[in-house]
């Protein structure tokens, strides 16, 4: 293997990873720290998280080694796992917000 393709392969991990952290940390914060929060529910929130995920990770897009697409694939990542864990907080809320006599 050369050089050349074992650095596109770290490459292409590296995005991998930064795509599915993204998104896992942002659905596990959003079912349990925002479930009380309205403003998840709406449309504009995972679109925000998503962009607010790539302003974040941008500064390590500026390093030689390191490409724009991992901060791209981890604004996704963040952006979709938002939405995911939105998701999962209205069906787990419509189950449990009825009191039983």
């Amino acid at each position: 293997m050369s050089s050349t393709s074992g650095f596109a392969m770290l490459q292409l991990l590296l995005t991998l990873a930064a795509g599915l952290g993204g998104y896992l940390i942002a659905r596990r914060f959003v079912a349990r720290r925002l479930r009380f929060v309205d403003a998840i529910h709406a449309p504009w929130a995972p679109v925000l998280a998503g962009i607010a995920g790539f302003v974040l990770a941008w500064p390590v897009a500026l390093l030689p080694i390191v490409s724009a697409v991992p901060a791209v694939i981890f604004g996704l990542g963040i952006g979709l796992g938002t939405a995911r864990g939105a998701r999962l907080v209205r069906r787990s809320t419509g189950t449990h917000s009825r009191l039983t006599p």
